[in-house]
């Protein structure tokens, strides 16, 4: 089974933007809509991606995109719904708000994720985990169902209940030296400074 074919590709979108005081998905770094670069992005590293989160819109942007099931409970009801729909064993998921990730990076962890006994691999950082550009297998869905069905909403709270295999800083900043990579993208500020970093740069996505 090529890599590909093991591997399912998923953007959640699905956050109020409250402090950012509209849609962040939508506006644009380097000439296109954030959502659409980071589909391009997960799509080239994963084979595909598909939008969890608000399905008509993002339908109408001619992106793939299915309903969140838990469109009150944050990121962990889109995870659990990504896992759901999915058909692949391993599954990359990643936040819509996060402009500085690279397709170094998601083969890194991809690769590494294909090789690993764990339920789901992860970044650390000096914060903690990253569980918002991270790679899950399928069976994580049921544990996370449960955890949700309890009223858990925190991803990291849900994680206790899987075997997490953690990429240390030192070797996720091999693709990243200015340790920008999981950096989101929440503010006006935020936004300004992404667009002082990535407009007029060339993102190879092939």
């Amino acid at each position: 089974m090529r890599t590909k074919e093991k591997v399912a590709g998923f953007v959640l979108a699905g956050g109020a933007s409250s402090r950012m005081g509209q849609d962040k998905a939508v506006l644009r770094i380097a000439g296109e809509a954030l959502i659409v670069r980071t589909a391009r992005l997960v799509e080239s590293a994963a084979g595909e991606a598909t939008i969890i989160g608000n399905a008509e819109a993002f339908l109408a942007m001619g992106l793939r995109a299915v309903s969140d099931d838990w469109p009150s409970a944050g990121p962990l009801g889109g995870i659990a719904t990504a896992l759901g729909v999915s058909k692949s064993p391993w599954n990359l998921i990643v936040a819509c708000d996060l402009p500085y990730l690279t397709k170094g990076w998601l083969n890194y962890v991809i690769a590494r994720a294909l090789t690993s006994q764990a339920d789901a691999v992860m970044p650390m950082n000096a914060r903690g985990a990253e569980p918002l550009c991270a790679m899950y297998h399928k069976r994580c869905e049921q544990a996370f169902r449960v955890e949700l069905e309890r009223g858990t909403r925190k991803v990291t709270d849900a994680m206790q209940a899987v075997l997490v295999e953690m990429i240390a800083p030192l070797e996720w900043k091999a693709f990243d030296s200015e340790g920008l990579l999981f950096k989101n993208m929440n503010t006006p500020a935020d936004y300004d400074e992404a667009r002082a970093r990535l407009d007029g740069k060339q993102e190879e996505f092939a």
